[in-house]
């Protein structure tokens, strides 16, 4: 099992002049203390218009500064959009993000998740999941050498050859972000990787991982020619503080956090909500969290 942390940079109102940049510059510090202290990864996610839950359009950016006070861990994308970005620019920004952090990219592949996102750069949201795995078959040959053409049903482009060259574990270290829903919708496994958040019981996380593999092994379907990749990534909450108190204080993200998901994702159809609404002045105390908080003493017994 291997540690990471993972990244939103999510910035409820009141915003200040300064506010954005206070947040970058305190979620760089936090990657620098991680790769000191020991832990595997660090992953950084794609959104766009996502006011409040997600000020990350960027993630590239944020992961090469991170490459340059760093050492060890290994620098995510959880996920890069391929529906809104063309499949040619996804492989040369992972390919020169791979060169300046010395070799240490892991490639996330998503679809987005909400029409918010997908409407200002003409994507249908209905259509989001046959654009990613045509995006997927598109941008998987760009990380070999020689020459790459692909002429898809989303995707159209001539031979061309793709610099800056990736170093070479960068194309095998696919992970896909495919949740239960979609890997397992048509009873088929794509072979990729799962990186999905943990909303759910301990249970029926490992119900979720089983059927994983068992599509995995048993229904193997891969999209083109790749490695598969037979990990499982989730992402969960943990607040460590010196005092309960204090841990259940710094914790109040996390309802924040989920409340947010639904306000973007869970809409009518999905579309964007009212831009004059703000999610910090709606009710975020809904729903339940799958969490440890509490003190050092405490937090690794629940």
């Amino acid at each position: 099992m291997k540690f990471g942390i993972f990244y939103e940079l999510q910035l409820p109102r009141p915003w200040e002049p300064h506010s954005e940049f206070t947040l970058y510059q305190h979620a760089l510090d936090q990657v620098e203390l991680a790769d000191r202290l020991g832990y595997d990864f660090a992953w950084e996610v794609e959104h766009h218009f996502l006011e409040e839950y997600s000020h990350s359009p960027a993630p590239e950016v944020f992961l090469a500064a991170a490459s340059q006070r760093t050492k060890q861990i290994r620098l995510a994308h959880g996920i890069m959009q391929l529906t809104t970005v063309h499949p040619a620019r996804v492989a040369e920004r992972v390919a020169a993000l791979d060169l300046v952090s010395g070799g240490r990219v892991e490639f996330g592949m998503g679809e987005s998740a909400s029409i918010t996102e997908l409407e200002p750069f003409d994507r249908n949201f209905a259509e989001k999941r046959a654009v990613w795995e045509d995006a997927v078959r598109a941008v998987l040959p760009m990380f070999r050498d020689g020459g790459c053409e692909y002429h898809g049903t989303h995707f159209d482009f001539p031979l061309r050859k793709r610099r800056p060259q990736a170093a070479a574990e960068a194309a095998s270290a696919v992970l896909g972000r495919l949740l239960r829903a979609r890997y397992d919708r048509d009873g088929r496994a794509p072979g990729l990787g799962a990186l999905a958040f943990q909303f759910l019981s301990a249970d029926a996380a490992h119900a979720w991982v089983h059927a994983y593999y068992n599509a995995f092994t048993k229904r193997l379907d891969k999209l083109t020619d790749y490695a598969t990749n037979p990990n499982v990534a989730l992402t969960s909450y943990f607040m460590c503080a010196e005092t309960d108190e204090e841990a259940r204080r710094r914790a109040d993200g996390i309802p924040f956090f989920q409340f947010a998901l639904r306000f973007y994702g869970l809409s009518p159809n999905r579309k964007r909500p009212d831009p004059a609404l703000s999610i910090s002045g709606t009710n975020t105390r809904n729903g339940s969290t799958r969490t440890r908080t509490g003190s050092p003493a405490r937090s690794p017994a629940g």
